[in-house]
């Protein structure tokens, strides 16, 4: 009685194992221990297009791509060498291969076993052509999504760098219209007083002038005649610079390239400068006089350099003191120099001394308008050369130009 209750047992588990292996929904067969099918299930039918008859004593590698049955066959001889259930595909993908030879991705397991028969493997497929897809389709999204990310990134970046650009030009705007309101301040500030001091000059002169009517006034009357003139002087230059400063930054000055002799352009402007000296004030001329001294550039822009150089010479240096011009040829280059003996220009000024409407703080009442440098730097910009200094307060400044011989 115990025997048949066993025996129904068994027969109850057996049952049982085949209903799993005929009703599962993953391929299932088995193979001997040299890889050719001895039983399939009906998955394993459907999923590889076969009736069961076709597989039964066919080779597995029946089910594989012919491009991989090579390398599945070394794999298998090596898997029956050391059996042990594992999972195929670690690290790579695997591929199956149907009766019609299309090819589908598939999920592997292999359980061996032994019995009085002999070896045998058990080999569960899964075919995971649905979640490759939806792997597929992820990857490709990922894909995408990073390529997005990337695009909004750069675009991201490259309204970050447009507002920076805009940031700093809204920075040079403002900067640039603060720098004209402080100029056209310290412009009001110099035009008021520059203009100012002349014209009364002038109005207190002539108002004496005609009070002084008889031939015993002579005298008195041409110096207040001198003074007049002074002032005009005066004036003439300061509306000269305000010109020229307008032309310049308008790029209304336009060269006019010319031969001609500096020594006998720098003689000719002494004579005419001597009229402005101080008492005792004396030009000295380091120039070579000979024909060689030709050079090809704009004259007008090379005189009102010199002219303005040894004005500021002039005005910034006390009585009986020398000033100096100097000028040297080389093949390729004028180096003109510019010395004087004056108040010299504080180290702390120095920095600002080309700037527009900038006076040194020790320039204190004699006239100007703080445009001359600026306008002597714009010059030689325009000839291509290079203006440099050397200054010590109280002792006196030197002015080192370089130009192009031939313009």
């Amino acid at each position: 009685m115990i025997a048949t209750n066993i025996s129904i047992a068994e027969n109850d588990m057996l049952n049982q194992v085949e209903a799993i292996f005929q009703f599962a929904t993953e391929a299932i067969l088995i193979t001997d221990n040299q890889g050719k099918i001895i039983r399939v299930n009906p998955s394993t039918e459907i999923m590889f297009g076969y009736s069961a008859d076709e597989f039964i004593d066919q080779p597995i590698e029946m089910l594989i791509p012919n491009r991989l049955t090579e390398r599945h066959i070394k794999h298998r001889q090596h898997f029956s060498e050391c059996p042990h259930a594992r999972s195929m595909g670690a690290n790579f993908d695997l591929f199956a291969k149907r009766k019609d030879n299309s090819e589908f991705p598939v999920e592997v397991s292999l359980s061996p076993y032994t019995n009085s028969q002999g070896s045998f493997v058990i080999a569960f497929i899964i075919d995971i052509t649905i979640r490759k897809k939806a792997e597929n389709q992820l990857i490709a999204y990922k894909a995408e999504l990073e390529k997005e990310v990337e695009e909004r990134t750069m675009i991201l970046k490259e309204a970050i760098q447009k507002l920076e650009q805009t940031k700093d030009e809204l920075d040079n705007s403002l900067k640039r219209e603060r720098e004209v309101n402080s100029m056209k301040s310290r412009f009001i500030s110099i035009a008021s007083h520059e203009f100012r001091t002349p014209l009364a000059t002038v109005l207190s002169s002539l108002s004496l002038v005609e009070k002084y009517s008889t031939l015993q006034d002579e005298e008195k009357r041409l110096k207040h005649i001198g003074r007049i003139k002074s002032s005009v002087r005066n004036l003439t230059d300061i509306l000269n610079d305000f010109l020229s400063l307008n032309k310049l930054e308008e790029g209304k000055v336009m060269l006019n390239i010319e031969s001609f002799n500096l020594h006998d352009l720098i003689e000719n402007l002494m004579q005419e400068l001597q009229g402005i000296t101080k008492k005792g004030q004396k030009i000295n001329i380091n120039c070579a006089s000979n024909n060689s001294c030709v050079v090809n550039l704009d004259k007008t822009l090379v005189r009102n350099i010199i002219i303005n150089l040894v004005s500021n010479a002039i005005k910034f240096s006390p009585e009986n003191n020398n000033i100096t011009i100097s000028a040297a040829l080389t093949d390729n280059e004028l180096q003109l120099s510019v010395a004087d003996q004056g108040i010299g220009i504080p180290e702390i000024d120095q920095k600002h001394l080309f700037e527009r409407f900038f006076r040194s703080s020790n320039a204190g009442e004699i006239q100007g308008t703080g445009l001359g440098l600026s306008i002597v730097a714009h010059y030689v910009n325009l000839l291509k050369g290079t203006i440099t200094f050397k200054s010590k307060e109280n002792e006196g400044t030197t002015f080192f130009i370089n130009l192009p011989r031939n313009f």
